[in-house]
């Protein structure tokens, strides 16, 4: 079993690490930055349960033919440099190799799979958060596992995910998975602008009132696409907005679960924003937009957080989440 993790970041070091950690052998493929911090400090993983795991000797690679013996690639790169990794898998990969795409958004899937025409391209989806904490080490701060379509061709790999911790979910409609977590990523813009960890952010009734307004949107413009998102809370996806609009107590007993996060989770565009990476806010919320365009609606929530980011990608400022609220309902 050869397994690379192709653009490994955050979120391709915690799960490819995760996966070397108990015993699996992973080539991660990223940049040299990354190579030459693993190089001096080793690959760590912790997560909000308590785990705390090391990798010594890690094989980082910074060419894409790296890639050329693997089974199976995790790609986790960005959503804009997909095209660019597709053309590059596509150049040294073996017949047969199983690409499975941990990618936010919902197309990225398709653009691998229209490249790697002698692949097997599966769409999966992380569902979790991942932080970078610096030195190596990488955290977790939310629940879930991963979530993939359902294929036979990843069944020599469950085993492996599952002594990882990451076992597989196997799904037969993916699409209606990546559009309910998509919903949920929606707060993803708000919680950068906030600049406060997830937690502190979703204890607070006004911005709150911005995911409503922007995941009511969304599922509006899901309807009229005839498109019905998976339920992936124990609240239907279409009265979730309902519930985010509560006070503060009743929030906190209703929806305890939602705040159940680790005090170091952040959205992982905060994280962008903090170093001067381009978001992903074109395939988040703007892939609302993106819709709504193709079935002749309006989405100005997401449009206005989109253009609220792309500012934030320039000049930052933090938001209340009365100002932010005020400028949403605008």
């Amino acid at each position: 079993m050869d397994i690379a993790v192709y653009g490994a970041g955050g979120i391709g070091c915690y799960l490819g690490g995760r996966l070397a950690a108990t015993g699996t052998p992973v080539t991660f493929i990223g940049r040299p930055r990354m190579k030459a911090e693993l190089a001096e400090h080793g690959l760590r993983l912790t997560d909000y349960l308590g785990a705390d795991l090391r990798v010594e000797d890690v094989r980082y690679e910074t060419t894409p033919a790296a890639a050329a013996g693997a089974d199976l690639v995790l790609v986790t790169v960005k959503s804009a440099a997909t095209d660019g990794a597709a053309d590059e898998l596509a150049g040294v990969l073996k017949p047969g190799a199983v690409v499975v795409s941990f990618q936010n958004g919902v197309r990225n899937g398709e653009v691998l799979r229209a490249r790697l025409t002698s692949q097997v391209v599966v769409t999966g989806m992380v569902p979790f958060n991942v932080l970078n904490r610096g030195g190596g080490v990488f955290h977790q701060g939310t629940a879930g596992a991963l979530d993939v379509q359902r294929d036979a061709a990843l069944t020599p790999y469950l085993d492996a995910f599952e002594r990882a911790g990451l076992p597989l979910t196997q799904h037969d409609d993916i699409l209606a998975v990546q559009w309910a977590k998509l919903l949920l990523n929606l707060n993803n813009p708000i919680n950068a602008l906030s600049n406060l960890p997830l937690r502190d952010e979703l204890s607070q009734r006004a911005y709150r009132r911005c995911l409503a307004l922007a995941q009511a949107e969304g599922l509006a413009v899901l309807d009229a696409a005839g498109i019905r998102p998976a339920q992936l809370l124990a609240v239907p996806m279409h009265r979730f907005p309902t519930v985010l609009r509560l006070p503060d107590f009743l929030f906190r007993r209703l929806a305890s679960k939602v705040l159940a996060i680790d005090p170091l989770a952040r959205a992982s565009m905060w994280e962008d924003l903090e170093v001067g990476r381009p978001t992903e806010i074109d395939y988040l919320n703007g892939e609302v937009v993106r819709l709504a365009e193709s079935v002749g609606r309006p989405a100005p929530v997401n449009r206005k957080l989109v253009e609220l980011i792309r500012q934030a990608e320039t000049s930052r400022r933090t938001w209340s989440g009365a100002d932010l609220l005020r400028e949403l309902q605008r």
